[in-house]
């Protein structure tokens, strides 16, 4: 689980020279709480596509559209591909074994770490190049009082794709299937939510980011 010390959306005033009343002082550690409450969630998450693309029955990713992007060859840095989904409205989902990046046009993109969640943010909804590997990444923005708002946007939105898409594998797929992604979880010390209850956890989160964002306006 990220520390509260790792984890930090709004810099600390006294390395920024901006000043942060009680009231946002609150509100920030109230949304690095909700951060806090989705590491373990997100990291399940991932295994649970690393195992939809190894299906026995076929690629779950490639059957509702994603396009598979293999690295180049003179990349020796990394083998496995990348997943890019285009939305409606310009919004994408890329994934990677360490991460995911969603984008919208209206707020940018943001970032989600796998083993850290730290949600980084881009003024830009598009990456440069697919992240093969981290080092693929372009080079992030601080969270500021001015974009924070976007990039709570962004997270809202990345999570409620994510309880559609859990909904989606109960619906076509089965709770037996999801049941048996999560059986096989190396999860250590990391919680487990249910398989019935994986798609409704992802809802609440996106509702918890929601009402963050409106207490931060």
């Amino acid at each position: 689980m990220i520390s509260k010390k790792e984890w930090q959306l709004i810099p600390n005033p006294a390395d920024t020279g901006v000043a942060i009343s009680d009231s946002g002082t609150a509100k920030a550690m109230h949304l690095a709480r909700v951060c806090r409450s989705a590491t373990d969630l997100f990291n399940q998450q991932c295994w649970c596509w690393g195992r939809d693309i190894l299906r026995p029955e076929g690629n779950w990713l490639l059957d509702i559209g994603f396009q598979r992007i293999p690295p180049p060859p003179e990349r020796k840095d990394c083998s496995s591909s990348v997943y890019q989904l285009l939305l409606s409205g310009g919004r994408c989902v890329v994934l990677r074994g360490f991460g995911a990046f969603y984008g919208d046009p209206c707020f940018g993109g943001v970032f989600l770490s796998r083993n850290k969640f730290e949600p980084s943010y881009l003024s830009r909804p598009a990456l440069d190049c697919p992240p093969w590997s981290d080092s693929d990444l372009p080079k992030m923005e601080q969270f500021s009082p001015g974009n924070l708002g976007r990039c709570l946007d962004l997270i809202g939105g990345f999570f409620q794709w994510v309880h559609e898409y859990e909904a989606n594998v109960l619906k076509r797929l089965g709770l037996e299937y999801r049941r048996a992604t999560l059986s096989s979880w190396p999860r250590g010390k990391r919680t487990l939510i249910p398989a019935e209850e994986f798609a409704a956890a992802w809802q609440r989160l996106s509702s918890q980011f929601s009402t963050a964002l409106v207490s931060h306006q």
